[in-house]
């Protein structure tokens, strides 16, 4: 007997299904609060160089003689071409001359200037604290932020890399368990490091839970899940990452300290960790891979919550004679030589992905000065474009979603080159547009994966897809440097990257209604 229809006599979407997605799409919206997090804690302040005339208490002194602190800056720092003071440079002596030159008068070009040797005030209106603030990464420093932004995303492709297998291995609820509480421990460690570096390795292991809980979490939902209701289900879980990013806005919001803030979203899932005892591991591994007798159990667990006991003794003649442990051709070693050779194709969007979203995403100040808004923007816009990917998928198919979605975020994004700075309206516009269509390409993969690959491989295979997509997101950061070049350099290439990755899409074979393979056969069969 199949497992789809041990599944539809225990209930295939029933008080349990329903249990299981409250339980793995609360910590899904916490868990997204952290791949965005450094839009805030890592915020850079408006900033100027520390000057004596200004910051100490020679200033006091300066004020008494009628000299206010527009005046003493006036003198002490000069004006960039837009005409504010530089955040980088200082006067190497006050140009006391400049007070008495009127609004027309040219700037003291030829007064000599040094870099900020005595540090830098940072404004602290938007912000009590952050990373940059902290440790002062601005100016020729500025690198350091989209280098921890990058150290993250690499965390997050090396958890993908060795949480893929070991969850075929070991099991789905187990590491997701150590997930969560590896997650909640350099999460709130965190808060407290005394140095960049430390910051950057817990993050690194934030970020390594980070892959184990999405990989886990949708693997979990699909594989106690009828064919029927697979994109609906994942629907739910892709809304958890977009309410997730609207729950970010609104906690920075309300918490403008970094320290707080990364405790506020770490905290939580000690929580978690403790739930998740309560989770029930995928019966469909369990016995795909020999475990029978914990697989019986969580599946008439499964009946008993979905109200149907009556079946619990027929369920352990049906599974012991019907679905025995999957063959040594079968098996994950045999496939491992001609595996990786045949998905890579099927791999390739996911780097798209990671590139543009997070080279967009973590990037907010670039397009509107109230990050905030932008933020809720990003999750709003998301929320119906999944909606509209979920019903997509039912009518087009998986591989024209796919491929439709990765081409009008790339689109959007192109057509942002040709609109003037001055609208920032329709930049913003434009920007949260591209990326919502990425949010829907996110959603169908996440389906299309799933359905792509069997269940002796399925986490494995997972796992490939977030190392790829990873790999994309460690770039995306780091493309944001080439706009020192040309402006709209980083923007041409986030939005080529999902043009050529939608149109490679449409060499994908088609999986819609097809039942979820379990084994190498059934990929075979289809």
């Amino acid at each position: 007997m199949a497992f789809a229809e041990l599944l539809e006599q225990v209930g295939s979407l029933g008080r349990f299904q329903i249990f299981q997605i409250v339980s793995l799409v609360i910590p899904i919206m916490c868990l997204t609060t952290h791949n965005l997090l450094e839009n805030f804690t890592a915020a850079i302040p408006p900033h100027r160089c520390w000057v004596p005339l200004l910051d100490n208490a020679s200033a006091s002194a300066l004020v008494a003689r009628g000299l206010g602190p527009d005046a003493l800056l006036r003198v002490s720092i000069p004006l960039d071409k837009h005409q504010k003071p530089e955040s980088c440079r200082r006067f190497l002596h006050p140009q006391w001359q400049l007070l008495e030159l009127n609004e027309s008068a040219p700037n003291a070009s030829g007064a000599g200037t040094e870099p900020c040797l005595d540090g830098w005030v940072y404004d602290r209106s938007d912000f009590t604290s952050t990373i940059v603030s902290k440790w002062d990464m601005v100016c020729d420093w500025q690198f350091l932020k989209p280098m921890a932004q990058s150290i993250y995303m690499a965390g997050i492709m090396t958890g993908a890399v060795i949480c893929g297998p070991v969850s075929d291995r070991f099991g789905r609820r187990l590491v997701l368990s150590w997930c969560y509480l590896q997650m909640a421990i350099s999460g709130t460690c965190c808060a407290a490091v005394p140095n960049f570096s430390l910051y950057c390795c817990l993050r690194f292991l934030s970020a390594f839970a980070v892959a184990g809980i999405m990989m886990n979490t949708g693997t979990l939902l699909m594989e106690w899940t009828k064919t029927q209701a697979r994109a609906r289900v994942m629907t739910i879980n892709a809304l958890g990452f977009s309410f997730g990013q609207a729950l970010l806005s609104g906690i920075a919001y309300a918490i403008r300290d970094w320290c707080i803030l990364q405790l506020a979203v770490s905290l939580p899932f000690f929580l978690f960790f403790l739930s998740s005892w309560w989770l029930a591991e995928s019966a469909r591994w369990l016995i795909i891979t020999g475990k029978m007798d914990r697989g019986l159990h969580e599946l008439k667990k499964v009946a008993r919550m979905n109200g149907k006991k009556d079946i619990r003794d027929t369920l352990t003649i049906e599974v012991r004679s019907g679905a025995g442990p999957i063959r040594l051709s079968q098996a994950p070693g045999h496939v491992g030589c001609r595996g990786p050779h045949r998905s890579r194709g099927r791999l390739s969007p996911q780097v798209c992905l990671g590139f543009t979203f997070y080279g967009l995403a973590l990037d907010l100040q670039s397009l509107l000065s109230d990050i905030f808004l932008v933020q809720v923007l990003f999750g709003a816009i998301d929320m119906p474009n999944k909606m509209g990917a979920f019903f997509a998928m039912n009518r087009l198919g998986r591989r024209l979603t796919q491929a439709g979605s990765l081409i009008l975020a790339g689109l959007c994004i192109l057509a942002n080159t040709m609109v003037p700075q001055e609208l920032q309206t329709l930049r913003t516009t434009l920007a949260v547009l591209g990326i919502g269509f990425v949010g829907s390409a996110f959603t169908c993969l996440v389906v299309y994966c799933s359905e792509l690959f069997p269940t002796v491989l399925r986490m494995t295979a997972v796992g490939g897809g977030q190392t790829t997509a990873r790999l994309g997101s460690i770039l995306g950061p780091l493309v944001r440097l080439l706009g020192q070049f040309n402006p709209l350099l980083p923007l041409i290439i986030y939005g080529a990257v999902p043009v050529v990755s939608g149109l490679a899409a449409l060499l994908l074979p088609e999986t819609l209604n097809l039942p979820l393979p379990d084994t190498i056969q059934d990929v075979k069969s289809q």
